[in-house]
């Protein structure tokens, strides 16, 4: 299943236009803080698919029962560009446990491209939700080898994939190179072009860059 939150008219979308916008791209704290606010969003949104109980909770004057979630997420997040957007899951599932992951783009001089991935650190996985965080969904390579390494480390019972801005091209690389079908994705928009070099048009640019700065 696929969810575009920009179908919806919401204050999410001015979230969206900010991330675009290459005046307000140059303020990084805000670009960061908008990443951030999108994941609290998510957050919500997906906080609605998943299993509560109720509980007694004792108040000053009584006892309230609560509708509150039978157990907690784990975050998982795509270093570096991936972090203002977990940080706004983790916002909400305040009680989760994390992950991370270091993948990235291995540039060679005929301007190909291959993903590396060098480090994963996580809990145990088995029987968990998980909710897998990246800005951007270009090619989509980078999202299934993430979840094909999660998953040496263990077997959850369903993935929420959360991204910025995706292009039709990497959805549809997803839809047909992950490993099973107990993954749901979520985007704040979907754009229909993929360059050559793999960046997403209109996109945003480079999202770890303009959040934390430019790399060697």
């Amino acid at each position: 299943m696929i969810h575009d939150l920009s179908k919806s008219n919401s204050v999410f979308n001015q979230f969206i236009a900010e991330i675009r916008d290459t005046k307000i791209q140059k303020d990084s704290m805000r670009f960061r803080r908008n990443l951030e606010r999108m994941g609290e969003v998510f957050a919500y949104e997906i906080s609605k698919t998943m299993h509560f109980e109720n509980k007694i909770v004792t108040t000053p004057l009584g006892e309230a029962e609560c509708s509150l979630i039978k157990e907690e997420p784990i975050i998982a997040t795509i270093l570096r560009a991936g972090l203002p957007l977990h940080l706004g899951v983790l916002n909400y599932f305040d009680k989760a446990q994390n992950a991370f992951i270091s993948a990235y783009r291995r540039h060679h001089k005929d301007n190909s491209f291959e993903i590396a991935l060098e480090y994963v650190a996580c809990p145990d996985l088995n029987g968990k939700t998980i909710i897998l965080c990246d800005p951007m969904l270009a090619t989509g390579s980078s999202m299934v080898l993430t979840y094909k390494a999660l998953l040496e480390r263990g077997t959850p019972a369903h993935t929420h994939i959360v991204t910025a801005i995706a292009s039709k091209e990497g959805i549809m690389h997803v839809k047909a190179k992950m490993p099973n079908n107990d993954y749901t994705i979520w985007c704040g928009a979907i754009d229909e072009e993929l360059t050559a070099h793999a960046y997403i048009v209109p996109g945003l640019g480079d999202a770890g860059d303009l959040a934390f700065g430019s790399k060697l």
